[in-house]
């Protein structure tokens, strides 16, 4: 068992660090919903525009 962890060091790493960045990615969007902040783009008309938000 622990031939296959120091075997696969750098595989095991690379799928930590990407779990964490996709859990920052995640937790960011969360917020800005949260927050009620829009997708960015500011158009009133689209299917997408919140309640509040300005041109």
């Amino acid at each position: 068992m622990l031939s296959f962890f120091v075997e696969n060091i750098g595989t095991i790493l690379t799928g930590i660090v990407l779990l964490g960045v996709v859990a920052l990615i995640v937790r960011k969007i969360v917020r800005d919903r949260r927050k009620n902040v829009g997708c960015g783009c500011g158009c009133s008309g689209c299917d997408g525009a919140r309640d509040g938000q300005k041109e």
